[in-house]
């Protein structure tokens, strides 16, 4: 059965989600979705109030292909969303941050979730690779804070699309569902805004 999960958007910075370079992926953070997400299922990502988005979409994705981590990195599809601090603003923020070394221990490369001298964060690498999962997409539509407004009749109550406490909700209406994810699929594809927070 194919599941919607929602959650608020709160840093928008082209790092999680990371839409570029033909993929939509989720490789940090979300570590709860990243390990309950099945292939097929959506993501949804809606504005926060401190980016002055509450009830719009940031970003739509479907999962169309789960890796870990060093399936990503090895993967030359994804090669352009390795990390570099001397490249584009797209590719300063690449979320293929992670790959094990050969005793085993996780590499975390220099990146958004490296301390500021670039040296390895633990709390983040703790947390990410918790998850041993990247959620990759080529069906998805990234907007930041120009999204669409999220349609009134998939908002109100326990049943709204917009989720917005910190964690995420999934559990919809089998009909709700559909209807949200017919409109997902009906808006426009790829990327149509920059990060709120470049």
């Amino acid at each position: 059965m194919v599941r919607l999960y929602s959650y608020v958007v709160r840093y928008d910075i082209g790092f999680a989600p990371n839409p570029f370079h033909g993929w939509c992926t989720l490789a940090t953070c979300k570590q709860d979705i990243r390990r309950k997400a099945a292939v097929g299922d959506w993501i949804v990502g809606t504005g926060s109030k401190g980016h002055g988005a509450e009830g719009r979409l940031v970003y739509a994705m479907r999962v169309d292909e789960i890796l870990t981590f060093d399936a990503y990195w090895d993967d030359p599809r994804f090669a352009r969303k390795r990390p570099d601090r001397h490249g584009s603003v797209k590719r300063v923020y690449g979320d293929n941050i992670y790959h094990r070394d050969s005793s085993g221990q996780w590499v975390q490369e220099d990146s958004r979730h490296s301390l500021s001298d670039g040296s390895p964060n633990q709390g983040h690498i703790g947390k990410d690779t918790g998850t041993n999962a990247v959620l990759a997409s080529q069906h998805y539509t990234y907007w930041g804070t120009r999204g669409p407004n999220i349609p009134q009749r998939l908002r109100g109550g326990e049943l709204d699309l917009v989720h917005a406490a910190q964690s995420h909700r999934c559990r919809f209406p089998d009909d709700m569902r559909d209807d949200a994810i017919a409109w997902l699929t009906s808006l426009a594809p790829g990327v149509h805004a920059d990060p709120p927070d470049w």
